[in-house]
């Protein structure tokens, strides 16, 4: 096979898949993962596809999407997932949520409780679930991004390692098959990071779409965490050789 054809077939199904590994990659063709990594760097060089740690995506991949889009995207699997966390979330809990799309499905689904502590970094989680006058509601402070109403920085790492809570309810933009859990940015990063650090148990919800690893910056590995709550089925041996920790997985 005539290497621009073989370089057309893996660029097909990269754009199919979206994001994958090498080995996913070169089980899907049917070569090694050799093979794979020769042909790959001129579609790189080219600027066709992004080499990311042990795999690769679309240039596209490493930009997040709009928060109006990413609420409308897999709208149903959230509202699965954000029942499924909401399960775990009893009346008078304290719990930190970011300001992922997913967590913003998470606080509509929490409004069947009372009487909770919540700290968040979005304007649209605090406005939900201030809404119950049972609640108490802690915004952390600095500037509002325009496209999603979230602080971050600074001001608001100092404002939520005041707490300490029983749950972090945190998304994230992928999870590579590694167990790399993936954001967008690096000032997300660091807050997720805070955010376990203050709870005594941290969900992760994350749907189907995560699993295609997209994201720039590390958070952490899957065995930080306590619980994935998602609507994926995870296929046997996907994270055969990865420390998962005591990671529980719960299926919505």
């Amino acid at each position: 096979m005539y290497a621009s054809r073989r370089q057309s077939e893996i660029l097909n199904t990269v754009q199919n898949l979206g994001s994958c590994s090498i080995s996913e990659l070169a089980s899907s063709i049917g070569v090694s993962d050799e093979t794979i990594r020769r042909n790959l760097k001129p579609l790189s060089d080219r600027g066709l596809v992004l080499r990311v740690h042990g795999g690769v995506t679309l240039p596209d991949a490493l930009h997040e999407a709009p928060f109006q889009k990413r609420i409308q995207e897999n709208a149903e699997a959230k509202r699965q997932i954000a029942k499924a966390v909401a399960e775990e979330i009893q009346d008078g809990d304290t719990l930190i949520l970011d300001c992922g799309s997913t967590t913003t499905f998470v606080a509509r689904a929490l409004r069947v409780r009372k009487n909770l502590i919540v700290v968040t970094n979005s304007a649209e989680v605090a406005r939900t679930l201030a809404t119950n006058e049972s609640n108490r509601v802690f915004m952390a402070g600095g500037e509002l991004r325009p496209d999603d109403t979230a602080s971050l920085g600074a001001s608001a790492l100092e404002f939520v390692r005041q707490f300490k809570v029983r749950h972090a309810i945190i998304t994230v933009g992928g999870i590579t098959g590694d167990g790399g859990l993936m954001v967008f940015h690096p000032e997300e990063a660091e807050f997720s990071r805070a955010i376990i650090g203050c709870a005594e148990n941290a969900i992760v919800a994350a749907d189907h779409s995560k699993f295609q690893g997209q994201g720039l910056v590390r958070v952490c590995d899957l065995s930080s965490v306590d619980m994935l709550v998602t609507d994926y089925t995870i296929p046997n041996g996907m994270f055969k050789n990865v420390d998962l920790g005591n990671l529980s997985i719960k299926i919505a």
